[in-house]
């Protein structure tokens, strides 16, 4: 049955039973609850002193009588004056003093009151021409009102009001059910966004940094496209690509371009919309994903966040019934089940492959494992001159050389660094964007903004220029340490009270022996100089020793480069691509004795480098007071100005 089809037939029931519910169900409703009697038995009842309240009409008499025992009937009478004078009193209900409580209204509340409740009857009767009736009822201490039928309050109370809510109503299921997933029976519907070429606005061209992922996902495309030139060589298609790497390196802008680029259905979703707190509704969620899939093949379905549902089963729940896991069943049978997904191609994207269930991982399901890493200096230029088309950038502007500032930068930091000198140059009043605006932006994402209001004092402004100047002097006294590229003073960030810069010359992915100790030996640099030149350290050094402390430990527990502890691996990486600073590392068991000789190394390894750095300081103390004052006058020191210091072309 079509979409068209369907409205009809949905709007004919809604509206044979909305028809129902404003007309016959009030009458029908008000027809139980009121019995029918005769004029002379209305008369009796008046004359038995039963009838409590009378409600006269043009063509009939209502009203409420007792039927119970006659003992009980002035209690009756009593409660219902007391209810009377509360309603009138406005203190039931909210019930205006002005209004004229109505029948229903005190049959109502004599029932939940009274204990008589079922003894009390709403009775009706056809009025005929009675001239002592009025005569009767006052002889009798009956309570009686006349009414007037208001047509238009009728209407609009009873008729226009309810179907103005009806017809809004039936307005609104009516739309949401051209929208997928709307409604309160379509919770187990996919939520898959469907996306073409022209609603993502992101090619190829778009992205920059990761050519071999993007040669590995043109290839997907030029499959779909032209499968014939595949298909004579006895080729299949990949059923699954997983895109892998650390946070900001552009899987979900890759999985756009390739919506971009596709010219295919492309369904995008994220793994925490399949698992909702029903039971099932993951499971179902998939099947109809999948569905809507082979109905529209080729396609190409994008689960972002897949660690959401596909990580390891534990076991955990007994009999496997917990709702993430009958997710993740579900796709694995789905992605490689006894029905084939003929042209439908998964493509997911996560930072935590550690993670996932490994029968999500096997080739049949995921073949194509593709890592995007942090780009090369290549790369980080390449992505630099896609985030500057649109801006407006000076002739002195050397991409080049802002990449090879950034050692590390994912996309998404060099996105970030273009956008902050954009609004830097903004705040300037400049129309385009310079070179120094350029590594102002890169300081403040690396380091963060300036702290102006953070003024330091004479004495601590002073230890910080000797603490940043020993990080330099001892940076440039050894051999395999990265060249000096820039010295400041000026706070910065959280903490940071000031910061030295150091770059490789060039692209670095291995570290020596030799390297890991020069590094922590320039980490204990700002240290050594403060105790060197006020003969205390202070709080200051933290986060150098915690670098120090890390990279000791590094050196003895993951690398084997302590001789003392032997070429042995006592600690592993808990994720290869969330390095998060303070992370604990998963320990390896160690025995009591071990465990010393471990921590006596990375003891020893931190001395000998700080005994080290105090020697190149005490050699070089004059350079340092040099540097140290320049930087006092100064704040901030260039490379070339620290070199003409070192070498004795500069100084004040």
């Amino acid at each position: 049955m079509d979409k068209k089809h369907r409205r009809i037939l949905f709007s004919t029931a809604y509206w044979i039973i909305g028809l129902f519910l404003i007309f016959g169900l009030p009458q029908l409703w008000l027809h139980i609850q009121t019995r029918q009697i005769s004029y002379a038995e209305f008369k009796s009842m008046v004359r038995q002193g039963r009838v409590l309240e009378v409600r006269m009409s043009q063509n009939e008499v209502k009203g409420l009588m007792f039927s119970g025992p006659a003992k009980d009937l002035p209690a009756v009478r009593e409660h219902l004056i007391q209810i009377k004078r509360k309603l009138s009193g406005g203190e039931i209900w909210g019930v205006s003093g002005t209004q004229t409580p109505s029948l229903q209204d005190l049959l109502n509340k004599l029932r939940a009151t009274a204990t008589q409740k079922n003894d009390i009857v709403l009775f009706a009767a056809v009025r005929v021409k009675d001239p002592k009736l009025v005569e009767d009822l006052d002889a009798h201490g009956v309570d009686y009102s006349g009414v007037k039928e208001s047509m238009f309050g009728q209407f609009l109370w009873g008729t226009l009001l309810p179907i103005v809510f009806w017809v809004g109503l039936w307005f609104l299921l009516l739309k949401g059910m051209g929208r997928p997933g709307a409604g309160l029976l379509s919770i187990g519907k996919s939520k898959a966004k469907i996306a073409m070429e022209k609603d993502t606005g992101v090619s190829f061209e778009d992205v920059a940094g990761c050519d071999e992922a993007k040669d590995e996902l043109e290839e997907v495309v030029e499959f779909m496209k032209r499968p014939q030139r595949y298909e004579k060589l006895g080729a299949k298609i990949p059923k699954g690509v997983l895109l892998l790497g650390p946070p900001g390196t552009g899987k979900t802008l890759l999985a756009r371009a390739l919506a971009g680029e596709a010219k295919v259905s492309f369904y995008s979703i994220s793994g925490s919309e399949f698992v909702e707190m029903f039971v099932g509704v993951g499971a179902a969620r998939v099947r109809d994903l999948f569905t809507q899939a082979k109905k529209n093949a080729p396609c190409i379905i994008f689960i972002d966040e897949i660690d959401a549902i596909g990580k390891f089963r534990g076991g955990v729940t007994p009999g496997g019934h917990e709702e993430r896991e009958q997710t993740l069943n579900q796709l694995l049978v789905e992605m490689d089940g006894f029905e084939p997904n003929i042209g439908v191609i998964i493509l997911a994207a996560t930072n935590r492959p550690e993670v996932l269930d490994p029968a999500l991982l096997r080739p049949g399901r995921f073949d194509r494992q593709v890592v995007l890493d942090a780009p090369d200096v290549q790369g980080r230029e390449a992505i630099l001159q896609v985030h500057g088309r649109n801006k407006p950038l000076a002739e002195d502007v050397d991409l080049k050389q802002i990449a090879m500032r950034t050692p590390g930068f994912s996309g998404a930091d060099l996105a970030n660094v273009m956008n902050e000198a954009a609004l830097l140059a903004a705040r300037e009043g400049m129309d385009r964007i310079t070179q120094s605006i350029l590594e102002d932006a890169v300081d403040k994402v690396l380091t963060g903004p300036e702290r102006k209001s953070r003024r330091l004092g004479d004495r601590e402004r002073r230890r910080v220029a000797y603490h940043e100047a020993g990080h330099a002097l001892v940076a440039h006294e050894s051999p395999d340490a990265p060249p000096v590229a820039k010295i400041s003073i000026i706070p910065r960030g959280r903490a940071a009270l000031g910061y030295t810069l150091q770059l490789p010359v060039e692209e670095q992915y291995l570290m020596t022996k030799t390297e890991i100790l020069d590094k922590i030996c320039v980490s204990l640099g700002g240290r050594c100089a403060e105790k060197l030149i006020f003969g205390e350290v202070s709080s200051g050094a933290q986060n150098d020793l915690e670098m120090a402390t890390e990279m000791a430990k590094s050196m003895v527990c993951r690398f084997g480069m302590s001789d003392d502890v032997g070429p042995m691996a006592l600690t592993r990486e808990t994720s290869s691509f969330l390095k998060l600073q303070g992370m604990e590392q998963q320990k390896e068991p160690m025995s009591p004795e071990l465990s010393a000789k471990v921590d006596k190394e990375i003891s020893r390894i931190l001395n000998e480098q700080e005994t080290r750095a105090t020697q190149i300081l005490e050699k070089n103390r004059h350079h340092l007071e040099r540097v140290a004052e320049k930087l006092l006058a100064d704040e901030v020191m260039s490379a070339e100005e620290f070199n003409k210091i070192i070498n004795g072309n500069g100084g004040n």
